[in-house]
């Protein structure tokens, strides 16, 4: 059994700020703060503690510049999370011993991990998530972006231990920042859930129905343009879409939903709580997505979890799990035609379905959290029985 650590994390978000990277560092830090002891440093706004501890879990949150929306982080928020995590990173340092160091996210949790860990002479594990290192519906993405391509490059190089999320991520990492070090490869993992039994008719929907669901927040990076347009294209009274979630993007929307006349098909259900959310998932039938690009996509391991089979396009870490005809459609990237087609077997196709919910039921076993956090715990024992080889020697091992 690995013995007990005491482990420093940081990552900008941590509920109820931010979306999956947030979330998946929630699920992981609980998990781990079952045997060892967690602080993780992230962003404070509004109403939200400074301090407090959450299932086990010492959150440090700090004030950031510029942030009044919860769902998504502007630019100077984000500049300004590097300074303020510093800080408290230093004065934690200073009275309190860590084994080690784990920023999630390369910009803009890294750079504090980085030179927290140089000052104290602690091992440091970067996780990358995703948009840290490619996010193609972003003017500022940081492979496209000079002064974060250089920082995200820094911190690759330095860090003692890199882990991708996904295989994609990993071979983004490589292509645009030119890595040839080892990076690793854990997938993300969620909690198992509990689902509560909801009626139908309490959200407004018919037994008879064909549900669809998506959940994630309203950027443009997920696309739910197109599945509002999918589900004008399936033209089938039978298909309600539940669009779970909020964003900057929900006015435009709302609007084309009402332009194509959407309105008793369509449904905005807002941000909800866990339970609901899972009690949503389990009424519904299909789980769609029409997401330009994920890192890995928890929300499709939620989905699975409840037993739904899965309809998106194939560019992104969900390639590493979700198989076309197995575990629901996998279309080409950009293809609204395919995706439709595909959306529409699985309506049509009651047997179909049900061979897949009962695969996925049984496939999501692999990808719970206790699964991914063991192996983050051996990657942290290896990092620990190795503070006295050389950084250059230590960038050698695969962690």
């Amino acid at each position: 059994m690995t013995a007990a650590m005491n482990i420093l994390m940081i990552n900008y978000e941590y509920p109820p700020l931010g979306g999956g990277g947030g979330v998946f560092t929630n699920q992981l830090a609980e998990a781990l703060a079952e045997r060892h002891a967690i602080t993780v440093i992230t962003s404070r706004i509004g109403d939200l503690k400074r301090e407090e501890t959450i299932k086990g879990v010492e959150l440090k949150r700090v004030a950031v510049p510029l942030r009044k929306d919860r769902n998504v982080a502007s630019l100077t928020s984000m500049l300004g999370f590097f300074p303020s995590s510093f800080w408290v990173g230093r004065k934690l340092l200073q009275r309190r011993h860590f084994d080690l160091i784990h920023s999630m996210f390369a910009v803009p949790s890294a750079p504090s991990g980085q030179l927290l860990a140089k000052f104290y002479k602690k091992p440091h594990i970067l996780s990358i998530l995703g948009g840290d290192i490619y996010d193609p519906s972003k003017r500022l993405s940081p492979h496209q972006t000079p002064l974060l391509h250089q920082m995200v490059r820094k911190v690759l190089n330095t860090a003692d231990c890199v882990v991708s999320l996904s295989k994609d991520i990993q071979n983004r990492a490589r292509m645009y920042y030119r890595i040839k070090r080892p990076i690793d490869v854990i997938h993300l993992g969620i909690p198992r859930p509990s689902f509560k039994s909801v009626q139908r008719k309490a959200y407004g929907l018919q037994e008879e129905d064909i549900v669809l669901i998506s959940v994630g927040r309203l950027v443009a990076r997920k696309c739910v343009a197109t599945l509002i347009r999918v589900l004008r294209d399936l033209a089938d009274l039978r298909v309600k879409l539940l669009v779970v979630g909020n964003g900057p993007e929900k006015e435009k929307l709302v609007k084309l939903g009402d332009d194509l006349k959407l309105n008793n098909h369509l449904f905005f259900m807002g941000n909800v709580s866990d339970e609901e959310k899972f009690s949503l998932l389990n009424l519904a039938d299909i789980y769609v997505s029409a997401s330009s690009h994920e890192g890995f996509g928890i929300v499709f391991l939620e989905a699975m979890s409840a037993g739904l089979p899965v309809a998106c396009f194939d560019n992104g870490g969900q390639a590493d799990y979700l198989k076309d005809g197995q575990t629901g459609i996998l279309v080409p990237y950009g293809r609204q035609d395919q995706l439709t087609a595909g959306i529409k077997h699985l309506i049509n196709d009651a047997d179909h379905r049900q061979r897949i919910s009962i695969h996925n039921s049984q496939y999501i076993n692999q990808f719970y959290i206790d699964n991914c956090a063991r192996q983050y715990e051996a990657h942290y024992q290896q990092l620990v029985q190795i503070p006295k080889r050389s950084m250059k020697e230590a960038k050698t091992i695969r962690c």
